[in-house]
């Protein structure tokens, strides 16, 4: 491996770590607020009605989603006892952060092509233009990557909390999914690891739904930047 090489993966690296310094508290910030709007001040008195990173972040998590992509955030604290309509409060709680993921996704998809087309990658500025790059594209693809496996329906996630609301009684599933959903997880981390060894992009499940979802914004976008 020759010194360029190792300079492009320090800078994939750190690219990625701001675009997580970015994402992760956008998502659990917008768990905050929309419950705050729902009624519940729990997330205000927990000092998490806020964009810091820090009061958002749980260490191991952030190790884990930059180096294997698979990480996660410290829960938004809510009482859903509080909510002015119980039931809308849970929906719009739950979907608040992978919506801001869709909307952060749809917004830097542009700019990460508009990058790619005008960009250089050459002279002295070229690290700076490749941190710039690497910043958007991972912008694009961590919040798309975050929208999908928070939308999954295992505990602890959004999707099932999503699930948990809509449902009209907790049946056999919601408690198997309860039971099992750790080992779920634990069996979708291990296929992506896998898919990396392998070459057999299907086996990461949400690098291949997340890839499928990129393909039609990237098509849109198209549209408008040629």
């Amino acid at each position: 491996m020759n010194f360029e090489s190792v300079v492009v993966r320090i800078i994939i690296y750190f690219a990625s770590f701001l675009a997580v310094l970015v994402s992760l508290p956008c998502h659990e910030f917008a768990h905050a607020f929309v419950a705050v709007k729902n009624g519940d001040m729990t997330p205000k008195y927990s000092g998490r009605y806020t964009l810091n990173p820090f009061a958002h972040f749980d260490m191991l998590g952030l190790l884990m989603m930059i180096l294997v992509r698979f990480g996660w955030a410290k829960p938004v604290p809510v009482n859903p006892n509080n909510f002015r309509n119980y039931k809308l409060g849970c929906v719009t709680v739950s979907i608040a952060g992978v919506t801001v993921n869709l909307i952060l996704a749809i917004i830097f998809c542009p700019l990460m092509m508009l990058a790619y087309k005008y960009l250089s990658f050459s002279g002295t500025s070229r690290y700076l233009q490749l941190v710039l790059y690497y910043f958007l594209s991972s912008m694009f693809y961590l919040n798309l990557g975050l929208m999908v496996f928070n939308l999954l329906p295992l505990y602890p996630l959004d999707g099932f909390r999503l699930y948990d609301a809509l449902a009209k009684r907790r049946g056999k599933f919601y408690f198997w999914l309860m039971r099992y959903s750790f080992y779920i997880l634990i069996g979708i981390l291990l296929l992506g690891v896998a898919a990396d060894y392998t070459g057999i992009a299907w086996l990461d499940i949400i690098g291949f739904i997340r890839d499928y979802i990129a393909g039609w914004i990237i098509k849109f976008w198209g549209l408008f930047i040629v």
